[in-house]
């Protein structure tokens, strides 16, 4: 099972009323259906969120750490719909964005709201599926990554413009983790941990595989998205392979990987040189945003003189 923001959402709402009772009359649902939802997620983050006391319900620490991750992203997930409401109902022009996540977005899409475009987001972790919905006439552009030694399948007549010739990737592990105390950390001094990938996003799994390889070492990789990945690592279950812009956080560390020896390319997509060019300037300055705001990522740029 895959955690889904309507997963979340039940979280919320439990911890919230305190009731499973009371959050199935919230939701809308039947007790026992939210109750067997209770169970799924709990044996999917591998640990009980809640205590089932006489008094009601109480998060486990495992819960309060979920449920830290969660409240942001329901947060986020109503004001997305608010805006698409919004937005639905502007008769000003309307730009179909397809994107792979990206922590540039939300001031992408601010920077072109203040242009009076609309724009109408499409998430997917395949960025050759984006390419494919472009291609169709399904979407105005596409902002995509290519992952080292996994090239994308562009289909013809599409224009690209490169945004990142070359990302490298870091790594997320537990704030409290030995190795977290470096500003730059060796894969072998992670060796030893649990990694999660989410092999659903074209050429992760290989490019990971192949990162091993290279380094000598054959740790023990699970399967996940990047929302469970985030979760587990607040717990200390796993480390992941995440952007350079992602941020740290009381739970989490993100470090440098020493030699970076993974990358990708950041790529805007579209079928027209007009199309990108209506779009690309706010997404660089979007990029830059998110990229000065990560102390890290900002070292790394800095040094590589980007």
């Amino acid at each position: 099972m895959e955690l889904e923001v309507r997963h979340l959402r039940a979280l919320c709402a439990i911890a919230d009323t305190g009731s499973l009772h009371r959050a199935a009359r919230q939701l809308g649902v039947a007790q026992p259906s939210l109750s067997t939802q209770l169970r799924r997620i709990e044996q999917e983050l591998g640990g009980a969120l809640f205590t089932r006391e006489r008094t009601g319900c109480r998060p486990t620490p495992l819960g309060r750490v979920v449920l830290g991750r969660a409240r942001p992203l329901v947060a986020e997930m109503r004001a997305l719909v608010a805006e698409a409401r919004t937005a639905a109902a502007v008769a000003g022009p309307q730009v179909r964005i397809g994107s792979t996540a990206s922590r540039a977005l939300a001031g992408w899409l601010r920077r072109l709201r203040a242009r009076n475009q609309e724009p109408v987001l499409q998430m997917d972790v395949s960025p050759n599926a984006l390419l494919r919905m472009l291609a169709d006439g399904q979407l105005d552009v596409a902002f995509v990554h290519e992952v080292e030694g996994s090239p994308l399948r562009i289909p013809d007549g599409l224009r690209l413009r490169v945004l990142m010739e070359r990302e490298p990737q870091f790594v997320s592990l537990p704030s409290d983790h030995p190795a977290a105390a470096k500003s730059e950390v060796s894969l072998r001094d992670l060796a030893d941990d649990r990694w999660m990938v989410d092999p659903t996003v074209d050429g992760e799994w290989d490019a990971v595989q192949r990162m091993f390889r290279a380094a000598g070492v054959n740790p023990r990789v699970l399967h996940g998205d990047y929302y469970t990945a985030d979760a587990l690592i607040a717990t200390g279950e796993v480390v992941a392979v995440c952007q350079p812009t992602h941020a740290d956080s009381p739970t989490m560390a993100v470090r440098r990987i020493h030699g970076d020896p993974l990358g990708v390319r950041l790529l805007l997509a579209a079928r027209t040189q007009e199309e990108l060019d209506s779009v690309f300037p706010e997404l660089e300055e979007a990029y830059e945003e998110v990229a000065l705001q990560a102390p890290g990522y900002r070292e790394w740029l800095e040094r590589a003189g980007v």
